[in-house]
């Protein structure tokens, strides 16, 4: 099992012991590849993660999400997923300063779960995922790509076992 997916089964496993977590285990592949769970439809938590990070982006790729750290004064915590190292952990509510509620409640609509799930998820999810896609420890200088090229990248590290 990849550590990606280790990381999902622990924020999945964990919220579905929440009595209103809505996502359990059982949902990860309904998360992931959207309501018809087919490999060629990523709207889901893929979806989200690359709509947060892809050049083309809600936040302007991962740049944008950089500056959206900097700005509320959490940008070393960002630059450590980026970096080599130990990545610094963020809470959800620190997530949701950062990409602001509406934001954080649009994901959660989209992916049909509540934000007091997403929020861990992300939490989780999003250090390990930058770290992975910037293995030299710096942002590309062109960005990620894409949504769609960031789709097919999130879709390889997710289906690594």
């Amino acid at each position: 099992m990849g550590l990606l997916d280790s990381v999902l089964g622990q924020v999945l496993g964990g919220a579905q012991q929440q009595p209103q977590g809505g996502g359990g285990l059982g949902d990860l592949g309904a998360l992931l590849g959207g309501a018809g769970g087919s490999s060629g439809d990523l709207g889901g938590l893929a979806g989200a993660l690359g709509g947060l990070l892809a050049n083309n982006g809600e936040v302007g790729g991962l740049g944008g999400l950089v500056s959206k750290f900097d700005q509320a004064g959490m940008g070393d915590v960002i630059g450590s997923w980026i970096g080599k190292g130990e990545n610094a952990p963020i809470s959800g509510g620190q997530l949701q300063q950062v990409l602001g509620s509406d934001a954080i409640s649009g994901i959660a609509q989209k992916l049909g779960i509540n934000v007091s799930t997403l929020l861990p998820m992300l939490a989780a999810l999003l250090p390990t995922l930058i770290d992975q896609l910037t293995p030299k420890g710096q942002a590309p200088a062109e960005g990620l790509g894409t949504q769609d090229d960031l789709l097919s990248s999130l879709s390889g590290l997710l289906q690594k076992r």
